[in-house]
């Protein structure tokens, strides 16, 4: 997930929040509750990119534990 993604969803968390804090303030229970699903989408959406970007993480610890790098598998072995 690019660094533009990570903001807009912490973007969406945020109105949220502060949907959810306005509609508590003034006894809006239908904008309270918009604003608590749309922060609970958003931390959805975050948790979902974290486990990607640990994936990712993983992979690349295990390429080089193993001295491969991302492109082994790219290239035409038949060429040598």
């Amino acid at each position: 997930m690019g660094i533009g993604d990570k903001a807009k969803d912490k973007a969406e968390e945020l109105a949220g929040k502060a949907k959810a804090t306005v509609g508590d303030a003034t006894d809006n229970r239908d904008l309270e509750a918009e604003g608590r699903t749309q922060e609970a989408k958003a931390d959805v959406k975050q948790a979902g990119e974290n486990v990607k970007d640990t994936g990712d993480d993983v992979a690349d610890a295990l390429r080089s534990a193993s001295g491969a790098t991302k492109f082994d598998n790219d290239r035409d072995d038949t060429l040598r």
